[in-house]
């Protein structure tokens, strides 16, 4: 290259998003991925012969709702990403059989709504159109920098509309924790279960800060978008990206983990790779945890600030399980109408996802955990032989470290690791709740992959304890507090050097937002 690039640390969609923005504005770029395939938690393996599946992360709602798209979608197109979703987004399967559906058709969830419970429907639509009139505020403040004139154009022009007392209100209402969202607005349990698991998604469980207003995000956005997956895998988003950074003069270096920033009189200047080749860069992007950025990146540098205290308190989140089906049909749901339900949640209902949730903060395996069932291959037959099918299988709250089991059953190792005796005998817990659903599962069986917290950081050094959010979601630690109290922009203290990543502003999820908010920055 004929300049010094712009070094990126670490390939998840954040980094990714960086990249190709960078290198379309003819800035030279080089990313360092320390795994052996780029992505982060964008992968995609075979489960068996025919089979294919994302072991980690599928949905890309935020994504096709987000700014990264509006800017790269075209790009991406052309280099063949296509997105897949079915008109039944998501639902609840109960453990009696009953169960709700909510699709992208307002009329239709309005109704099904007022038949569970009179009134149900018509104050879902009353919520979600009042959330669309403040959805520019919400968005604005939830994936734009919090700290930019835009954003403070915009916080002024929302007091002087609503008045300043109107909008202290209205960042309160935010807060809503989702159950009392759900309590205060359905009398039906089977509408209250269908949003309560979805905070998990967040990282929040339904008695937290701010959990409601997740909830009355996500059942806009599903709306709006579905919940669309990538034909033929995530790991072709992955190659777009890539493919857009290549084609624009950059690189992508896999199998090259990155040992040290360097740095030179309060500025980064490049990096130095486990292998000791030292590159120099105009600017160096770290998408990492703040542990592996100031607790090891730039451990040693002269001019790194002291975060020690912060890194003391920063908090990770509870840990995820995944468990994947590699089917010879499509399952045979004992209840009907579930055949096209793209991210299905087994659950009890509000309260056992609130138990389930508290189990695994407290260390517990939970005795019923909640199940979050993807059904990839109903919007994307490709992933699967004619006929065959592949589930896709989330358990939002797992114990980072193991304290015991919750019903007393599966033992569980004095020093709290997880173990793959540990680790199947859960799946074994996950397996039993469904086929109670599915009862021709285990005779249907091609294959079966489950992945521990322990697994997944094994797989992504970013995964702290199983946690894909990189750091605990709540109030605290999230919006301009993310990752730390005085943290302002994705500044790190040193010129030239970004933090970005989901242990940064705007948080986790497929929606690329760090990425973009610092490409911006640079220009």
């Amino acid at each position: 290259m004929s300049s010094r690039p712009y070094a990126i640390v670490g390939s998840g969609i954040n980094a990714l998003v960086a990249g190709a923005l960078l290198a379309k504005a003819g800035k030279p770029v080089v990313v360092f991925e320390r795994e052996a395939v780029a992505g982060g938690c964008m992968r995609t393996e075979t489960l068996a012969e025919g089979y294919t599946y994302d072991p980690l992360a599928t949905t890309f709602v935020l994504w096709v709702t987000g700014g990264a798209h509006e800017k790269l979608g075209e790009d991406l197109a052309r280099h063949g990403v296509e997105f897949c979703a079915t008109d039944t987004p998501t639902g609840v399967l109960r453990p009696d059989g009953s169960a709700q559906v909510y699709k992208m058709d307002r009329a239709a969830n309005v109704a099904a709504f007022n038949e569970v419970a009179p009134g149900d429907g018509d104050r879902l639509a009353a919520d979600l159109d009042g959330f669309a009139e403040d959805a520019s505020l919400i968005f604005g403040l939830m994936g734009g920098d919090p700290w930019s004139s835009k954003t403070a154009r915009m916080i002024g022009k929302e007091a002087w509309s609503r008045g300043t007392r109107g909008l202290v209100a209205r960042m309160g209402k935010a807060l809503q924790p989702m159950r009392g969202w759900l309590e205060t607005s359905f009398s039906g349990d089977l509408n209250q279960a269908i949003w309560a698991p979805w905070g998990l998604h967040a990282g929040l469980p339904p008695e937290a800060a701010f959990s409601g207003q997740m909830g009355q995000i996500i059942g806009f956005a599903l709306e709006a978008a579905g919940a669309p997956i990538v034909k033929g895998g995530a790991a072709n988003m992955v190659r777009a990206l890539t493919g857009i950074i290549e084609e624009n003069g950059g690189e992508v270096r896999t199998s090259a983990p990155v040992a040290k920033i360097l740095t030179h009189k309060g500025a980064a200047t490049g990096i130095r790779l486990e292998s000791g080749e030292e590159i120099e860069a105009a600017g160096v992007l770290a998408s990492t945890t703040p542990h592996q950025l100031y607790g090891s990146l730039l451990q040693g540098a002269g001019a790194a600030p002291d975060r020690g205290e912060d890194l003391r308190r920063y908090r990770y989140g509870r840990g995820n399980f995944q468990l994947h089906y590699a089917l010879k049909t499509a399952p045979g749901w004992a209840t009907e109408g579930l055949e096209n339900v793209q991210l299905l949640h087994l659950t009890p209902g509000l309260d056992g996802v609130s138990r389930a949730s508290n189990e695994a903060e407290r260390g517990l395996l939970p005795a019923v955990p909640t199940i979050c069932v993807g059904q990839p291959s109903a919007a994307d037959p490709t992933r699967a032989p004619e006929g065959g099918a592949v589930l896709w299988l989330q358990m939002p709250d797992a114990p980072r470290h193991v304290k015991g089991d919750a019903a007393g059953v599966i033992e569980t190792p004095q020093d709290g690791v997880w173990t793959e005796a540990l680790r199947e005998a859960f799946a074994d817990r996950v397996e039993d709740i469904l086929v109670q659903h599915i009862p021709d599962l285990r005779e249907n069986i091609v294959a079966r992959r489950a992945i521990s917290p322990a697994d997944l950081e094994g797989m992504n050094a970013n995964l702290v304890g199983g946690d894909p959010y990189g750091g605990a979601c709540t109030i605290d630690q999230f919006f301009t507090f993310r990752p730390f109290a005085d943290s302002k922009r994705h500044d790190t203290g040193l010129r030239n050097l970004w933090h970005i990543g989901a242990s940064t502003h705007p948080g986790p999820g497929l929606a690329g937002g760090s990425g973009l908010l610092v490409a911006g920055e640079i220009g």
